[in-house]
Formats: C-alpha cells, structure tokens, sequence
C-alpha cells in the first residue's frame, strides 16, 4: 500500500477545491475521519472493490448524486482497512466515457463504510450522462443517469417507474431485471429496500449458503451494513441502479417492522431503539444516492424532500415513518377507536405536513404526486355490518388522511396523485373526503405497487382481502397475489400508469407483462381502465 501524504494531496488551492467538490460536500464525519485516519492511495484489495456496483439518484437540473462503496469482501465487513481511501470519479456524454466533461476525487472513509456521494454540480438540464469511478486500479461498471429538465421549462413528457418491498429470501430479482429493459427516466423506490428478520441458512428461495450473522435480526451498524451489502450483490438491483437515477424513501423494515418514532415493535425502552435505529439509518444512508442534507445525526435523518420536473410534475418524497404519533388503536386490524379521532395524531408529523400542504399550494406543476409509503385509501376489512381497520395504514390515522385530502380539494391541487408501496399487492384507488358516500367526489388517485419479491410466489393477500373488496367501492382494482412493479407514462393530458408483472420469483429470468393499464386524464381525478 502507498500512503499518500495529505498535505501533498491538497497541495494547491485548486487542487483543494477540486477534492471538495468532487466529494459534494464533505461531510461532518468525514471531516472528523480526516483527523483520525491516514489517507491512504490503495493500489491492491484482496478482490474487486466495487462489489457492490454503482448507482446515482436525486436528479436536479444541473446536479445528480453519484454514489458507490468500497467493498472486496462485502459479506464479511467489507474487507477494507480502517484509513481513508481517495476515490476518483467522472462523468462522460458518452457510454464510453470519451467525453468526460467533470472529475474529482471523494473520500471514502471507514466511517461510512468507504461509501462515496458525489453531488455532482454543474450539469445541463434534461439530458443522459455516463459516470465511473476508480481507485487504484481498479475502474467500476460505467453507470447512466438523468439530470431534470430545468424549472418551469416545458417538458412534454416523462417516464418513470416505482417499485417496493424486496426480500432477498423470498425471490430472485427478475423483476428488477425487467425493469432494465425499460425505457425510463427515474425510479421511485418507496420502502422496504431490505428486511431487518434473520435469514434462512438456506437462503431461502435462493438456496444459497449465508454465514451465520445473516441468521440474526438485525440490530447494530454492522448488521444492517452486512444485510445491505447482501441485498446489493444482487447483479439485477445492479443494473438497475446503475442504468437509471433512483429516488428513494424508507418505510418500516429499513429499521424494524411497524416502528412509529422512537415506539418499537415491541416497546423496548425508547434509549435502546434509538440506539438501534440510529445505526439503521446509518447503514441506509451509507448504501443509498442520497444527498448531504440526509447524513444521519444520531437517530434522526432528514429524508423528505421535493423533486420538480419542468412544469410537468412534482413529487413530494414523504416519510410516513419517523414522525408519526404511536398507532392511536394500537397495531393490526382493530375497531376504530376514538384515539383515532384525536386531532393532534399525525401520520407525517406537524412540520413535514405543513411541508407537504405549503408545498402543494405553491406547486405550478400539471401533475402533482405524492410518494409514499402505506395505503392511503380506506380498506375496511369487516364483511357485513361494522368497520374493523388496518391500523399501521393511514385508517390508522383518519383525520391526518381527511387533512391533507380536504387540503387537495379545498386548494383545487392540480392533478394528485398518490403512489405507494407496503403492501404486497396491487390496487388503483380513488381517494375521497367521506369513503362512505357513493356520491362524494373523488379528490386523488392512488397507486399502490406489488413487492418485488416479498411473499415470493405464494397466494397470501389475494384470498384474504380479495372478499374484502366489495365493501369498499372506491377500490377499483385489486390483485394480492403478484410480484412486479408499476410502469407510468405521463403527459399533459393524462398518465398511464402499466402493471408490469413478472411470472414468478423463483427464479430470475421470468419474463414479464402487462396485467392491466389505468389512465388518468387531466382535470379528472380517477383512475380508469385502459
């Protein structure tokens, strides 16, 4: 190994300028790492260093996030010393990188796992760029990626993709695999990027082999760190990421299942779940193309943010997890209790809400879309007389829900729609102020994605909610019992939203097709078949 002397790494000013920037912004623990560890040029590592790919997300304008991670023995700790690690990256016009047009170096510090993201400034709006990044000798796969049209430009149109809830154990990836086929702009990832359960020793459906540490649930930093690492061997996930930007949020599994705030699954005492979901969001934000503003500080990281697409759409990215009041009726499927009907419970928290409803009033955007992470529709699961609810949804949580759909109707929104992920299944909602009035108008549309892979290929959802339906006419369509992802087209004049459907999970060149298509037309909230 060559140890590289610091000061003679930022020898000049220009040079110094060009390493700040070429790491974004350094953060605070890398500042800190520059103190407590030598910066090392590494020329040789025990095996591949880019085991884990690259991926890039977040586009603005004129900046895209480039992120990837150190890692020769990504299941045993990542295999690499405890220095820090200059890495080079650049970005081309061309998939052959002849073109290189920016370049910089980051540091990848053992204090983010030797992660890297690069907020890569300076960029045209509304066009492809090719990225690599290199250490040593060692050159990682060319990644693709987008920048967004520039603010208020007009753009015609836009496609994009959302997808959620990928247990490794219950399937191979054959869906992302499909997803690479596509013809996309972004990807929306809405939650459960990882499962916080052990693992099979045999892996599952996968059938293979896992050390013993894979067996445990999740606890520490460096337990989510190995289920991450785990999780993005996968050379589908890869390619994925690496051929489109993604833009992701959190929902429960990420830390552990049904935590609201500091309130555990199980009601450990609150010190000892922040400790664990600090780490949790640790290991997210070191495996994800995040920006600067969502580096952790302890158990708290900010991640709600908002992503402009011309005049065409605007997303408001939410977080339904870290904010939220304790469930009111306590969790699973409950009557609905007058705790619910307090008006201080909230899904999102007070700023984030006052976020989202400021930010839909100033929004000048055809189509504005809310991604997030739990069903937004009412489903009441009781056949017959009497309402039972789900309460880990936004049913949950009723007047939060009435809040910001009275907001939407009130305010004349242009356009909402909701995407959403969580639930394992498929439905197409219209979203309404009184669920239970045949003639209340309907204020949103709803998308909720299937998993990826979770619950494999069995029939689960399908036999228990599919009798359910009939009692809840503003679900138009429903399928428990699929894995895929959704596909939309969107223009001024309507979004189409494509059910995209791989044939199975067990193994991970199934091919995929179109279950069913929807249409929402301007001005016209609802869903309809195509």
């Amino acid at each position: 190994m060559e140890r590289v002397h610091f000061q003679r790494l930022l020898s000049t000013t220009a040079k110094r300028r060009r390493f700040l920037l070429g790491a974004g912004t350094l953060t605070a623990s890398a500042i800190a790492s520059l103190w407590t560890h030598k910066v090392v040029a590494l020329s040789r590592f025990s095996a591949y260093p880019f085991s884990l790919g690259v991926a890039s997300g977040d586009p603005l304008p004129d900046s895209i996030v480039l992120w990837t991670r150190l890692a020769p023995d990504p299941l045993n700790g990542g295999g690499m010393p405890q220095v820090n690690v200059p890495v080079r990256w650049q970005v081309a016009l061309d998939e052959n990188m002849r073109q290189v047009v920016l370049r910089g170096v980051a540091l990848a510090t053992p204090e983010l796992a030797h992660s890297v993201h690069v907020n890569v400034r300076g960029l045209e709006p509304n066009r492809w760029y090719w990225y690599q990044f290199k250490v040593g000798n060692e050159d990682s796969p060319i990644g693709r990626t987008r920048t967004a049209p520039a603010i208020g430009a007009r753009l015609n149109q836009l496609n994009f993709a959302f997808v959620t809830c990928q247990k490794w154990e219950d399937g191979f990836y054959s869906a992302y695999r499909r997803l690479a086929e596509e013809d996309l702009d972004l990807v929306f990832h809405l939650g459960d990027y990882i499962y916080e359960y052990g693992i099979p020793a045999t892996g599952g459906v996968r059938n293979v082999s896992l050390p013993e540490e894979f067996r445990k649930e999740t606890n520490t930093l460096e337990q989510y760190r190995l289920r991450y690492a785990l999780y993005k061997t996968d050379p589908d996930l890869q390619k994925a990421h690496a051929l489109f930007p993604f833009t992701v949020t959190w929902d429960d599994h990420e830390v552990e299942n049904d935590y609201t705030d500091d309130i555990s699954e199980n009601n450990d005492p609150v010190k000892k779940f922040l400790k664990r979901r600090a780490a949790a969001y640790q290991a997210y934000y070191e495996h994800q193309p995040l920006r600067e503003f969502s580096l952790p500080q302890g158990s708290d990281m900010l991640i709600y943010r908002r992503l402009t697409f011309g005049n065409l759409a605007e997303f408001s990215v939410l977080d339904s997890r870290q904010y939220r009041s304790d469930q009111p009726c306590g969790d699973g499927e409950t009557l609905r209790c007058p705790a619910a009907l307090d008006p201080f419970k909230t899904m999102l928290g007070t700023q984030q809400e006052r976020w989202l409803l400021d930010g839909l009033d100033r929004s000048q955007a055809r189509w504005n879309i809310l991604a997030q992470q739990v069903l937004m529709a009412e489903l009441d699961h009781k056949i017959g007389p009497g309402e039972i609810f789900w309460n880990d949804s936004w049913d949950g949580y009723p007047l939060a829900r009435n809040r910001v759909l009275s907001h939407i109707a009130n305010r004349q929104i242009s356009n909402p729609v909701v995407i959403t992920g969580d639930w394992h299944s498929t439905f197409v909602n219209d979203l309404k102020l009184d669920f239970k009035a045949s003639n209340s108008p309907t204020v949103a549309t709803e998308f909720v994605t299937p998993s990826i892979t979770s619950n494999g290929d069995a029939n689960v959802y399908g036999p228990y909610y599919g009798p359910m339906i009939p009692e809840n006419p503003h679900i138009k369509f429903f399928d428990g019992d699929r894995r895929g992802y959704f596909r939309v087209n969107l223009n001024y004049e309507r979004w189409q939203t494509d059910l995209r459907i791989v044939t199975t999970v067990s193994r991970s060149d199934a091919p995929v097709y179109t279950f069913a298509s929807f249409v929402v037309e301007n001005g016209h909230p609802g869903a309809k078949l195509d």
